[in-house]
């Protein structure tokens, strides 16, 4: 069938799968470019018809309209920058990095368009007496500051320079996220011995053989690098010789002098940014992304880090004191930090926690522990559906009906490492939740587990347990989303809120009314022991300063990045030197702990769309802690929690003032006492 525009592109055509989830056994690499392009036209005509109504601007014939055009284009979007992240190649590279300028002049054109904007202009500044729903009165907003931000409001010469810094930005960060990819496989560390795996399960070890073999090593083992500095394997690998080559290899990435090298990326997206924000009137690019978010401005957020650094670097010097003792004679350099740790943790533990893992089964633990809070506490049901055309072998679907078995939308589980995917965990949308346009999400969540060897099971870490939660969290944003327009839909809320949802999630992974459901042994089927649980529960309540400071440090090194004025970016050369004074400067000094990201692979500011943002995670975690406890004092995992806490939300999107919504939910201003308290950084 065809699409909107006439086209029988398979890209553009109407899907008879459920929920209209597309059919990707029929779309090919080729088809994309034609479809986009084609697309794009069809919502340039339909802006064009908005800006040329005789008819005095109204909501409906402006704003609403504008937002509900482009839909050729949305879909086209939802499928393709779908599979860019999980699963792309060479070709799709190509395509990517084509529509990475296309797709942004395209935006621009239509935020920039000069009657266009007038029209808006004019009922943003009559708003007040057009009698506007909260929703619609932040849509017309948002539109307005969008055109704004895009450079509508300047004159030509500056708006031409903008359009030249949007399309090279786009160019850039497209290629930064190519290039980590490319480098994290290049950098994979190759042993030929088993026994440099001493302290690795077998699962771990299996997964190290098949990677080797899928890179072409007859023999051997290939230990692949995870997307953050510190990777999980070197609080398991006994060698020490092992874990340092681990750790370079993990920290000299996309900054080794090949063709993957990105600091010149870094140093030419930094200078864009600030000019960009210059001409926009802001001082820096913080200040520019700031403006949009909750925190007030970057002097909030600097002030926030450096009280939490001030106490993470306390708390770490107090830890490290400590695990030298334990250690004794043995050398701890930043390679062999979490092992140590680890080792403590461990040999200091009333229960070890070595088996933990054989109560933790992917399916169980989804089915049986995912699905149950999600049920529990919203009524959730889940289906899965065989069969489908999936992007990927390894994807399953599920259909998700409400508590009356009516169905709400698609949940797509892509959970295995592959050399094809980028490195992390996250959601992502293939189709929004709008009521206007009657469609329901697609939600798809994608994880980096190891896959098993066939036939084996597949357990998880405490750490990839609370990822599953973590991002399901993210997936109940967008299922729940009750609105009308699909820019307010689930997780489009301000950066420094949409991780709020998802961390609250968390909560549930060791909620002991979860664990007792899906915590039964893999081989025995005995429900998980009491101690072993309170164990579990104890290790992952008590977060590391070590974990604490890689993430304040990359925090603040973002901050300090996009706080440059122009002037200042064009002074800055070295991306390295840089990097070691702004930890300075933020008083994070270490060399045993670098950043969580150093800048040459710091994907979340200069690839996606984190920039000047990474403080969210830390400043939502504030509203986290709170609303944990809020939890726990109404009850725990009770219906009516769950109906109050989406109502408030996970329905609303961004159709309300997210901070106030939250504040009515609990009562009060959130506090950060019980941040301090959770990650032990209270005096």
């Amino acid at each position: 069938m065809a699409g909107q525009d006439g086209s029988t592109n398979p890209v553009l055509a109407h899907s008879d799968l459920p929920y209209g989830l597309p059919d990707f056994a029929s779309i090919s690499d080729d088809d994309f470019l034609a479809a986009f392009t084609a697309a794009m036209e069809s919502h340039l005509a339909e802006v064009e018809a908005i800006a040329a109504n005789e008819d005095p601007p109204t909501f409906a014939n402006t704003v609403e309209a504008l937002e509900l055009s482009g839909r050729d284009l949305a879909r086209a979007s939802g499928i393709f920058f779908n599979l860019i992240g999980p699963d792309t190649n060479p070709r799709r590279n190509e395509i990517s990095q084509e529509l990475s300028t296309r797709l942004t002049d395209h935006a621009n054109t239509i935020a920039m368009h000069p009657v266009l904007f007038a029209r808006i202009k004019d009922l943003a500044e009559r708003a007040d007496e057009l009698d506007l729903t909260e929703p619609q009165r932040r849509l017309l907003d948002k539109r307005y500051r969008e055109a704004v931000r895009a450079g509508a409001g300047l004159g030509e010469a500056e708006q031409e320079e903008m359009r030249a810094i949007a399309s090279r930005l786009a160019y850039l960060t497209t290629t930064f996220s190519q290039k980590i990819l490319d480098d994290t496989n290049d950098s994979a560390v190759f042993v030929t011995d088993e026994s440099d795996l001493d302290g690795l399960s077998a699962g771990q070890i299996a997964a190290a053989r098949r990677a080797a073999a899928e890179a072409g090593h007859e023999t051997g083992y290939l230990i692949a690098l995870e997307l953050p500095t510190s990777q999980s394997v070197l609080a398991e690998l006994t060698n020490p010789q092992v874990r340092q080559k681990v750790f370079d290899a993990s920290v000299n990435r996309c900054s080794r002098g090949n063709e993957h090298d990105t600091r010149e990326l870094v140093l030419e997206i930094v200078r864009l940014r600030a000019r960009r924000a210059e001409l926009l009137g802001y001082r820096d690019h913080a200040e520019y992304v700031i403006a949009e978010q909750t925190a007030p401005d970057p002097s909030a957020v600097d002030d926030f880090l450096r009280e939490l650094n001030e106490s993470a670097m306390r708390a770490g010097g107090r830890e490290l004191t400590r695990l030298s003792e334990f250690a004794g004679d043995a050398e701890i350099g930043p390679a062999d930090l979490t092992f140590w740790l680890e080792r403590e943790k461990k040999a200091t533990a009333t229960v070890p926690l070595d088996g933990f893992a054989d109560y933790c089964e992917l399916d169980t633990v989804l089915t049986r522990g995912v699905f149950y809070a999600a049920n529990k506490l919203y009524g959730l049901q889940f289906v899965e559906l065989t069969g489908l055309p999936v992007y990927h072998p390894d994807v399953r679907v599920w259909e998700v009906r409400d508590d009356s078995g009516v169905g709400i939308g698609l949940y797509l589980g892509d959970y295995f490492a592959r050399p094809s995917k980028r490195g992390g965990a996250w959601m992502n949308n293939i189709v929004d939740q709008s009521s206007k346009l009657g469609d329901r999400p697609i939600i798809v969540n994608v994880l980096n587990v190891p896959k098993p060897d066939e036939g084996q099971p597949c357990l998880l870490s405490i750490d990839q347990l609370t990822t599953l939660f973590h991002e399901f969290g993210h997936t109940l944003h967008g299922l729940l989303s009750s609105v009308d327009y699909p820019s307010q839909s689930g997780t489009s809320v301000p950066r420094d809120f949409v991780e709020f949802p998802s961390q609250v999630n968390e909560m549930w992974a060791l909620h002991p009314d979860v664990l007792a459901n899906y915590a039964i042994h893999l081989r025995t089927g005995e429900p998980i022991p009491a101690e072993l649980a309170a164990a579990a529960r104890e290790s992952a309540g008590t977060e590391s300063a070590h974990a604490t400071i890689e993430y304040l440090a990359a925090a603040s090194l973002d901050l300090a990045w996009h706080r440059l004025t122009p002037a200042e970016a064009q002074a800055v050369t070295d991306v390295e030197a840089f990097e070691a004074k702004a930890l300075a400067d933020a008083g994070l000094k270490t060399e045993l702990i670098p950043p969580r990201y150093r800048s040459a692979y710091f994907n979340h500011i200069f690839g996606g769309g984190y920039s000047a943002g990474y403080y969210s995670y830390i400043w939502s975690e504030v509203l986290d802690a709170e609303t944990e406890q809020w939890f726990l004092a109404e009850g725990g995992l009770e219906r009516e929690n769950g109906r109050r806490f989406a109502e408030a939300t996970l329905s609303r999107g961004d159709s309300v003032d997210p901070l106030a919504a939250h504040e009515k939910l609990i009562g009060r201003k959130p506090q950060i006492d019980p941040l301090l308290r959770r990650r032990g950084l209270a005096a």
